[in-house]
């Protein structure tokens, strides 16, 4: 197998994000992530719908498509039933994937289809400058509602583990680290795997995610997840999350008698969905936000059902050529 490096899956193409961009961020992580995966240059498809992250597939020295806006989970279930054997790669912003093309989104989540969908989720619409989206804060006033927005924003958690995704994770554009670690996982994952990058728009929609991010005190507003870890975190990694009734709380270890076996253990591979929406939803300044790979689980993928079909067909078709068929009944030359 071929040693890859970043360089090999950069391509020659313009960069037209704007300065500061967390499209950057993530871009790179990309082409430093996927030299690890063992996988031919060849082998990799990044398909896109429309917004600024769409721009994606250009900037990959890899096959790609920039299809429909909305659209694109249709492009990547086709080549991936067509080509089992790529990896595909759906990138989709807030808009493409939870608006238009929410429907399209549900439903490649619910049937497994075996691709990874990077959500690149900046809070609004930036391409069309600056109008809000379906994750937007409910009051923000941008150009297409001058007097704040009334909607409750949609959660990519909820819509996610609602819609039975098998792999679900988070991630922040300032840690590149983390970012490349989840996609290699992402990739190992057999199903769909949804990834939501909490990425930054300088321009229309600047520090939507500082609550988390901000250099002061991100320690203490980021948890990351680590399977079969206890949930502690903080500038003095002496914080936990523990589970008190129906709620999680979070503790101070070595106060009130708390002792770090009494900080809950991440389990992502827990079958029941409960306590991994408990900890997508969790928000600062109450608590730190869940970062890292919340679920994964294993479930049938929707292309290996199609696939078994087929051969299926194959091994008890009476026809095993066209030409068994055309000549199976009455015939004429003409």
């Amino acid at each position: 197998m071929e040693n890859l490096t970043k360089k090999d899956f950069t391509s020659d193409q313009e960069i037209r994000w704007c300065p500061g961009c967390g499209d950057y961020a993530i871009l790179n992580s990309m082409q430093k992530a996927l030299p690890n995966l063992g996988r031919k240059k060849e082998e990799f498809v990044f398909i896109s719908g429309i917004g600024c992250s769409s721009r994606f597939p250009y900037y990959m020295n890899t096959y790609g498509f920039h299809s429909i806006h909305g659209r694109a989970p249709a492009f990547a279930t086709g080549i991936k039933l067509a080509n089992p054997n790529l990896s595909v790669w759906q990138i989709t912003g807030d808009g493409d994937a939870l608006a238009i093309g929410g429907n399209h989104f549900i439903h490649a989540l619910r049937r497994n289809i075996d691709i990874n969908i990077l959500l690149f989720n900046n809070e609004i619409y930036g391409l069309t400058k600056g109008q809000f989206s379906p994750t937007s804060q409910k009051g923000i006033k941008t150009k297409s509602n001058p007097h704040g927005t009334t909607d409750t924003p949609f959660s990519p958690s909820d819509l996610a583990i609602g819609s039975q995704s098998s792999f679900f994770a988070r991630v922040v554009d300032t840690n590149p680290r983390l970012m490349q670690s989840i996609f290699v996982e992402a990739e190992q994952h057999r199903g769909t795997s949804l990834i939501e990058i909490l990425q930054n728009c300088v321009i229309f929609n600047d520090k939507t995610f500082d609550a988390i991010t901000g250099k002061d005190f991100k320690k203490d507003a980021q948890l990351i997840l680590e399977d079969g870890k206890p949930m502690i975190f903080g500038s003095e990694m002496n914080k936990g999350i523990t589970l008190n009734g129906l709620k999680l709380e979070v503790v101070t270890i070595g106060e009130n008698g708390v002792k770090e076996e009494d900080v809950l253990v991440h389990d992502a591979k827990e079958e029941d969905p409960t306590l991994h929406s408990m900890l997508a939803r969790m928000q600062p300044p109450e608590f730190p936000a869940a970062l890292g790979i919340i679920r994964s689980v294993k479930r049938k993928t929707f292309d290996s059902g199609v696939l078994s079909q087929i051969e299926h067909e194959k091994e008890n078709s009476k026809f095993k050529t066209i030409d068994e068929i055309i000549n199976s009944g009455d015939t004429w030359e003409v």
